[in-house]
């Protein structure tokens, strides 16, 4: 393809340039410069909480977009915790390491394929989903639940399953987070984390999940803002060649659509910038580009041009335009196909929430119950999605405070009355164990509830964990504490 003198000024060069973004906006409706860029090409968006507040507008929605281009329109739609479509109510649907905790395959296929078939209904496209991260630091404040478990072959088997329910329903899985975010204990919202593990390690652990991943078909693989030095040097995973074109591309043989992961996230936009990292990216081997929620219009034009000039100045190859250009037009091109037949799943949400419960002890039968529930700062990843039991518990009262607290009000509160205490990742917070102790050194009788990973067990009458927060998890934990007769 020739184009002209001036790069800047050729319409042709800039469609390809616009053609790897996915932007967001804010408003349950499109703005007037989101309907102009997809007519010039614009690669197509990311959706959030924000964007949405029911099927039905989310669908005039996403036609609105398709008057004006042929946009691939994603969202991050994990399940659990992390949900766009239930953003304002939770999810019907546990989240991975609930699924997990089960371990069949066959329930997290259904689970995925119910998610598809309400993405497909609504107009979307392509899930930014689902997480393939083997977690394996405990500490890690970004994945937690998001993920099936630590087990790599585990996580390989629930990744493919829940690849093949999503695309079951004709909507493109996007398995994340290549090439693994499991071994962290830093935010990539926050800065670059660190995977410090040698190549046979990333083989046998990080890379596991994402091999199966790619045998079974999926449509595209999101990049990870993490330096392995083994892999990647100094360099984050997002761009580094290393990662995406030599290990990805090139020995894994992945052939569809490569997604970073949001670019307004510190790990990028605050080390080499918006600009410099779409640039960088795109010759590491991206092909779209997710933007993230922060970037406004200025900053997509002012991307554009970057990669435009980069084109001039002889950093960026065009051909790499055209290639993610192409790859692209493919996978739109697959989501247009029929879906497959499959099983009936309404209900499938909290069926699977009720298999994933493990509780230890006995709460017995609850009387006039105080419920507790300790207040956890939400991780970025999963904002502030509603979580608890009001909704659920409608005899009990139901409190919730923040982790320092004090604990003898409550107590007294709780005097004669059963007392169940609900946390969320205590692990990651010194207060809420603390407090949580001090409650428990004057009630050991009461039951604790973790609607997070189970990592901090403390002793008491009855444990019970959900592996997540969903509103599915909290509904089932529900019917175990109070049966209905």
């Amino acid at each position: 393809m020739r184009f002209a003198a001036s790069p800047a000024g050729d319409p042709e060069l800039r469609r390809l340039a616009a053609g790897t973004l996915l932007v967001a906006f804010r408003g349950t409706t499109a703005p007037g410069w989101i309907l102009r860029e997809l007519e010039s090409g614009l690669g197509g968006v990311t959706l959030f909480g924000f964007n949405i507040s029911d099927p039905a507008q989310l669908a005039a929605l996403t036609a609105r977009l398709r008057t004006a281009g042929d946009p691939v329109v994603s969202l991050d739609e994990e399940g659990g915790d992390v949900t766009r479509l239930a953003y304002h109510t939770g999810s019907p649907y546990p989240g991975n390491a609930a699924l997990g905790v089960v371990d069949d395959v066959a329930l997290t296929r259904q689970v995925y394929r119910a998610i598809g078939e309400e993405l497909a209904g609504c107009g979307v496209n392509l899930d930014m989903a689902p997480d393939a991260d083997v977690n394996t630091a405990d500490d890690n404040p970004v994945i937690g639940t998001r993920a099936f478990g630590d087990d790599p072959l585990l996580v390989a088997r629930h990744t493919v399953a829940a690849v093949e329910g999503l695309q079951s329903a004709r909507v493109a899985a996007c398995v994340k987070h290549f090439p693994g975010h499991g071994a962290t204990r830093q935010d990539s919202h926050l800065e670059i984390p660190l995977v410090d593990a040698d190549l046979d390690l990333l083989h046998a652990r990080e890379f596991t999940p994402f091999r199966a991943a790619i045998d079974a078909g999926t449509q595209a693989i999101m990049t990870a803002h993490v330096r392995i030095p083994a892999l990647t040097g100094e360099a984050p995973a997002t761009l580094s060649s290393a990662a995406l074109t030599e290990l990805l591309r090139g020995e894994f043989g992945f052939k569809g659509v490569v997604i970073t992961d949001a670019l307004d996230m510190k790990a990028i936009a605050g080390s080499v910038g918006l600009v410099e990292g779409a640039v960088l990216s795109l010759a590491a081997g991206s092909d779209l580009l997710c933007l993230g929620p922060l970037p406004t219009y200025d900053d997509v034009r002012q991307i554009i041009a970057g990669i435009m000039a980069a084109v001039g100045e002889g950093r960026l190859p065009v051909s790499r335009l055209e290639e993610a250009a192409e790859r692209v037009a493919r996978l739109l091109a697959w989501t247009r196909g029929p879906a497959e037949p499959g099983a009936e799943t309404t209900g499938i949400g909290l069926t699977a929430a009720r298999r994933a419960i493990r509780l230890h002890g006995s709460p017995g039968p609850l009387v006039n119950p105080l419920v507790v529930e300790v207040e956890t700062p939400p991780t970025i990843a999963v904002g502030e999605v509603p979580w608890g039991f009001a909704e659920w518990l409608p005899q009990a009262e139901v409190v919730r405070v923040k982790p320092d607290a004090a604990a003898g009000p409550l107590l007294e509160r709780a005097a004669d009355r059963s007392l169940v205490v609900v946390v969320k990742d205590a692990h990651r917070s010194p207060a809420a164990r603390a407090f949580v102790s001090a409650l428990l050194a004057g009630r050991p009788d009461a039951t604790v509830v973790e609607m997070g990973l189970p990592i901090w067990r403390p002793e008491t009458a009855a444990y019970l964990a959900t592996y997540g927060a969903a509103r599915a998890n909290a509904q089932a934990a529900a019917e175990l504490l109070m049966p209905v007769s």
